[in-house]
């Protein structure tokens, strides 16, 4: 079942026009070769039979190493409150950016 995405420079232009994009006519002819592969390579994929086949997030059956979760740095949190420009019980006071 082959429906082939056939993009005019009219729709390039139109796109280009949304994204407020200057594009000069062989820029346009370029983009659309360009769109039109990218298009028929999705519509390719798509033909694929995955039928059984689990989505993955990695092409490789991979796993992250894991470190034992160990404090390594002292604890200076009231060394760095001591050089802050303003703290109230315990806590970083900053300047309100969103009202």
């Amino acid at each position: 079942m082959s429906s082939t995405i056939f993009l005019a420079n009219a729709d390039v232009r139109k796109v280009a026009r949304l994204a407020r994009l200057a594009m000069s006519e062989a820029e346009i002819e370029t983009a659309r070769a360009q769109l039109s592969g990218i298009f028929a390579l999705i519509e390719e994929m798509q033909a694929v039979d995955t039928t059984g086949i689990a989505p993955m997030s990695h092409a490789q059956d991979v796993s992250q190493r894991l470190r034992e979760d160990a404090v390594t740095e002292t604890n200076q949190r009231e060394l760095f409150q001591t050089i802050a420009p303003q703290v109230e019980a315990g806590l970083y006071l900053v300047p309100q950016v969103i009202e």
